[in-house]
This record gives C-alpha cells, structure tokens and sequence, in this order.
C-alpha cells in the first residue's frame, strides 16, 4: 500500500477537528520546505533612484539622530 493511501484510510477516521490539526501540521511542513526568495540588499533596493550614500553621510545622519539624545552625567 502506498503511503498515500494508507494516509487517506487513516485520515478518514479521525474526527474533523483532528483532521483540521493534521492540514494545518502538513501546512506548517509545507511552509518549512518552501524556498523563500533571497533577501535583496539595501543598495539594490535604491540602485535605480540613483542615490549615492557614502560614509560621510552615514556618520552626519547619526551625529543628528543622536546629537540630543540625553546622557547621563557620571
């Protein structure tokens, strides 16, 4: 018998509720062997907008973010 089968014969006895945990069970494995799509990086996200960042503006953003951020006097 194959492993189909003797799934369906099994699935067909166990109440609808159990059935429901056993999809959602085949779900989750199905989710866990899907290929997810690679993430894209940060400067492939912006490369058609034309945007060049360097370093210096990275350093001059966080020196505005954190510039009044408050810190504790010793």
């Amino acid at each position: 018998m194959s492993i189909e089968k003797s799934l369906l014969e099994k699935l067909e006895k166990l109440p609808a509720e159990q059935r429901q945990e056993v999809l959602d069970f085949v779900e989750s494995l199905e989710k866990k062997t899907t290929k997810k799509s690679p993430r894209r990086n940060l400067k492939g996200l912006w490369a058609d907008l034309g945007l060049a960042i360097t370093a210096d503006d990275i350093a001059e953003a966080r020196r505005e973010m954190w510039g009044s951020f408050p810190r504790e006097h010793i």
